[in-house]
């Protein structure tokens, strides 16, 4: 909004010619977005606990008795938090983004979309006491439904490649036409429930997410840039410049909620933020065609839904044998006697590592 009031001015004062530049508008997405978050907490802490929306810690067997001593002391803690998150994402995206570029509106639609799923799931487990929230059956139609229409809207845009990159080789597109559909809902769904296994320790979830964005961040900008996309042999796709104002909101608004999410924690995001922030990450990665240097981005990600994967694989398999004392991995550690802040602090350096590598890989063809 911002850019379209202000650039058109600058015939009148020239200091108005800055809105042009992506990365000042950038940075301003990124403070917009935290100084939001840090400003709306309180009230919405606040208005959380009056409507008595706390988090629930359940027990059902012996490890899940260990477990719950460990957490017994979040019982009570606000959740749907990421009412937060998306209210900062979205205002500060919408006041420092081109409105005219579709890709922004298709990462805002579908970010917002499956924070909505994910409002709905946290708000039946709280009008119906016990509940587990959505079917995981209603949940994945809704998901995949918006899947499909992310699909749609791409394949019938002139200007997206319907092409799989693959990292690593030097001319590294394959065609994909309308298998990019089924590939697309494997990528947004699979991201999106990934996110939300990991959001199981204060700060982890939300912690990484800041470190995947601020990599995507760059990953966009370079995307969007004509020289710097064929000097690396990467899709140059020009809406992708302004998906860099996004990754920057998704920046500031995580730090914002870091600071009450960290240890311990003030709020809790829920369903709520954990679908649109896998959503958001998703998108982008498929905005920009990066899917699958996104499993070495989103390692983290990766390792915790894995570590379910296999989990629930071995007990069915192997007559109620598990792999680890706990999944998702994040509690396996735990009740190895790791301390939570341990946990999530160590998450945070591998996830920084594997950033690095990912922005170091788009060098090696």
């Amino acid at each position: 909004m911002l850019y379209h009031l202000f650039y058109g001015l600058k015939e009148h004062w020239f200091g108005f010619n800055v809105f042009r530049y992506i990365t000042f508008r950038a940075g301003m997405a990124t403070v917009t977005a935290f100084l939001l978050a840090l400003l709306i907490a309180p009230r919405m802490i606040r208005w959380l606990v009056a409507l008595k929306i706390g988090q629930e810690i359940r027990t059902t067997d012996e490890v899940g008795k260990d477990m719950f001593e460990l957490h017994r002391h979040k019982s009570g803690t606000p959740t749907m938090g990421g009412l937060l998150i998306l209210f900062a994402l979205l205002g500060s995206t919408l006041l420092w983004a081109d409105w005219g570029n579709s890709m922004v509106w298709l990462a805002v639609g579908v970010t917002l979309g499956l924070g909505i799923i994910g409002f709905m799931d946290d708000w039946t487990k709280l009008k119906q006491k016990g509940s587990r929230g959505l079917a995981k059956s209603t949940r994945l139609f809704w998901q995949g439904m918006i899947a499909g229409a992310l699909g749609f809207a791409l394949i019938n845009d002139p200007s997206y490649p319907l092409l799989l990159e693959i990292p690593f080789i030097k001319h590294p597109h394959i065609f994909m036409g309308l298998w990019l559909l089924p590939f697309i809902a494997l990528v947004l769904v699979g991201t999106t429930n990934a996110v939300n296994l990991t959001d199981g320790l204060d700060g982890l979830a939300i912690g990484c997410t800041v470190l995947v964005a601020l990599c995507l961040m760059v990953i966009c900008y370079i995307t969007g840039h004509r020289l710097m996309a064929e000097y690396l042999l990467i899709p140059f796709i020009p809406k992708a410049a302004e998906l860099t104002i996004f990754c920057a909101a998704l920046v500031g608004a995580g730090m914002g909620f870091l600071w009450y999410n960290c240890q311990p924690a003030a709020v809790f995001m829920g369903d709520t933020g954990s679908l649109a922030l896998g959503g958001a990450i998703g998108v982008i990665a498929i905005l920009i065609k990066k899917e699958l240097l996104l499993l070495l981005l989103a390692g983290i990600f990766v390792m915790e839904a894995v570590s379910v994967i296999l989990q629930v694989g071995s007990f069915r398999l192997r007559g109620g044998k598990r792999i680890f004392k706990m999944a998702p991995i994040h509690h396996h550690f735990q009740l190895l006697g790791w301390d939570e802040s341990k946990v999530t602090i160590r998450f945070w350096i591998i996830g920084s590592i594997l950033a690095l590598l990912t922005l170091a890989s788009l060098k090696l063809r």
